[in-house]
């Protein structure tokens, strides 16, 4: 460990990113592309270095929500296809022009400025059409579709290079909503299909779609959360097709840098919202809710040391957090702790921290890969 480096830590597993998109593709099918999702700097992640992960592996298209983004991915040598899926805004098509990146279009709204600073660049612009088939968010409702795609084949400049949809509950195996939304995409796709060109490809499963098998046989799926090892539905359907052979991509670890001996009846930590019913032996870890690691996990979660499980007690607050090794022999400064991840047989999840903060394990993944330092380990 570098002197001058934290002792909270977040380790990337780059073997880990691999087994699973060799997953998603086999679950995809033969000839069935991916779109790799690196928001949110690949939710947690690290976007660049995923996407260059990625990349080595054959990934030729990535998923990220806002033009800079995108550029930034340009800048660091990533190529093929970029998509702007949020949308965009006339003060960005410059920059997403320069940078070759394809922007999903939400409605028919900049089609003609498009067209415009693409004829003024001398560039052909490709672009993506989003329809909302049931999520109620982005996108424009199918019945108007038609005109959209007529208008994009009547600009020479706009090349149609796909069209898009989303599962609002594909993370639920169970419902009958995610069959219903991809009807509704498919025959949306029917009644348009003298507007599409012959090379557009169709796409509307995200890892839910994919795991649970009604986003598959279009010609693009779009994982996230399983590309970084966590089960679409939280775990909380006893997770199968395949997402049992995922394997998490990030570990969360720090050390502990005292340990401390109490007597029964000691109020610890603010609020003393934990008393010792026993004399009690207390580690303190120096991350709290600076370090993504919330004030709601008070009393609540545990932590890993010396392979085994120990409570956290008392308030989590901004750096330190204390948690009790009454029995645990040898614990001392310096060992390490893993809040996230395996040590020895013993492992905590993201989705059982999210369980504990009451969130889902997207939030807990992008709260602690993007308010630690990260490492990439193989």
């Amino acid at each position: 460990m570098n002197r001058y480096e934290s002792f909270n830590r977040v380790e990337i597993s780059r073997s880990a990113l691999r087994h699973n998109l060799a997953l998603c593709r086999q679950l995809a099918g033969a000839g069935c592309g991916i779109v790799a999702m690196v928001k949110a700097d690949a939710y947690g992640h690290g976007m660049v270095e995923c996407a260059r992960i990625l990349a080595a592996e054959g990934v030729e298209t990535f998923g990220v929500v806002e033009v800079g983004e995108g550029v930034c991915l340009r800048r660091r040598g990533i190529g093929g296809e970029i998509l702007v899926l949020a949308g965009t805004l006339p003060e960005t098509i410059d920059a997403l022009v320069e940078y070759d990146l394809t922007p999903v279009l939400l409605d028919g709204s900049l089609l003609d400025i498009l067209a415009e600073r693409a004829a003024r660049l001398d560039r052909q612009i490709r672009v993506q059409l989003k329809v909302d088939a049931g999520m109620g968010r982005l996108g424009c409702p199918p019945e108007e579709a038609t005109e959209i795609l007529r208008r994009i084949r009547a600009l020479p400049r706009l090349r149609l290079q796909g069209v898009m949809a989303h599962f609002p509950m594909a993370d639920d195996p169970g419902s009958d909503n995610t069959t219903r939304v991809r009807r509704r995409f498919d025959a949306m796709i029917r009644r348009v299909a003298g507007f599409l060109p012959p090379d557009c490809r169709l796409h509307i499963a995200n890892s839910g779609g994919l795991f649970y098998g009604s986003g598959t046989g279009l010609d693009l799926v779009r994982p996230g959360i399983a590309l970084y090892g966590c089960p679409p539905d939280g775990g909380v359907h006893g997770g199968g097709h395949g997402t049992e052979r995922l394997r998490p991509v990030m570990r969360f670890v720090s050390r502990v840098i005292q340990v401390r001996s109490h007597p029964a009846g000691t109020g610890l930590g603010y609020g003393h919202i934990f008393t010792t019913s026993r004399p009690t032996r207390v580690a303190i870890l120096p991350a709290g809710y600076e370090d993504g690691y919330l004030r709601s996990l008070s009393n609540r979660a545990s932590v890993l040391i010396r392979g085994r499980r120990v409570p956290v007690i008392g308030r989590i607050s901004m750096n330190l957090t204390m948690v009790d090794v009454t029995g645990l022999e040898g614990v001392c400064a310096g060992d390490e702790v893993v809040l996230l991840g395996r040590q020895g047989t013993e492992e905590i999840t993201a989705d059982e921290i999210a369980s504990w903060m009451g969130t889902i394990s997207y939030e807990v993944l992008c709260l602690l890969g993007n308010l630690n330092q990260r490492v990439y380990v193989e």
